[in-house]
């Protein structure tokens, strides 16, 4: 096989992958607009999804906060703009970090349950008998998490970036002993509506990547306890590989709408 067959190979295998993500988003949609709407088993995937992931995120986004900004200061205090850290590591949080860290914390934690449930089912017929009742899979299973997505990670992400923030400001006044006023001032100076406003559109895009890249490889398990081992780590692979490619198209594209306030004053 020469290095062209393999390179269209592998090329093909993508386009026909985007192809079936494709199609299941147009299932979901579909679902979204004309199918049953179950709301209880929404509700109940927002619990699931978005309250038991609270310790998780928050603790990560916590400890990010704290370390960038001991590793801000560290450098900075060479240079005497310890005061200037407070606006780089919020600025940072919001559009980069929070979200970031939070979408690869879902990915792990929520994909590879979503898939791993999903895939259960699928070897052991449970999805077949709901096709037998004329029940819809994709109404039953995949878009109550959708919506449930949509609603949580969000939100998380905003608790993430919080909590970042907050750690920070402890490091920065409590343990590098700059000055509270200075480093309040900062983050007011260089943080404004946009950078929360880029961290929630960033977590809708990596919640829709998340649930439908989980549920896709939820409903093509095969070969029993096997096949569901295998798709849940690939989509905790996937899932997490799609957040970071995406997460750099998103932030040039954000950068052009909404231009770094840390640049622009």
């Amino acid at each position: 096989m020469t290095i062209f067959q393999a390179t269209g190979r592998v090329l093909l295998t993508f386009i026909n992958y985007l192809g079936q993500l494709g199609l299941l988003t147009r299932e979901i949609f579909y679902s979204l607009t004309k199918g049953q709407k179950r709301w209880r088993k929404m509700w109940e995937q927002v619990a699931e999804i978005g309250a038991r992931s609270q310790i998780v995120v928050g603790v990560t986004g916590a400890f990010t906060g704290a370390v960038l900004a001991a590793q801000t200061l560290f450098q900075f205090k060479l240079f005497g703009l310890e005061t200037a850290a407070g606006g780089l590591v919020s600025v940072a949080m919001l559009r980069e970090l929070g979200p970031t860290i939070t979408g690869l914390m879902m990915a792990g934690r929520v994909g590879s349950a979503m898939a791993a449930e999903i895939g259960t089912m699928k070897v052991t017929e449970q999805i077949d008998a709901l096709r037998s009742m004329a029940v819809n899979p994709v109404d039953y299973l995949v878009t109550p998490r959708f919506l449930a997505m949509l609603i949580s990670v969000p939100l998380l992400i905003a608790e993430s970036a919080a909590l970042g923030m907050i750690a920070s400001y402890i490091v920065g006044v409590g343990v590098f002993h700059v000055e509270s006023s200075y480093w309040i001032d900062n983050m007011k100076s260089y943080v404004d509506l946009t950078d929360p406003t880029i961290a929630l559109i960033k977590g809708l895009f990596f919640g829709v990547l998340i649930v439908i890249i989980s549920c896709d490889q939820g409903l093509k398990v095969k070969n029993g306890a096997v096949g569901v081992g295998r798709g849940t780590t690939q989509a905790m692979v996937y899932s997490s590989l799609a957040i970071l490619v995406v997460n750099f198209f998103l932030t040039l594209i954000m950068q052009i709408i909404f231009p770094a306030s840390l640049f622009s004053n």
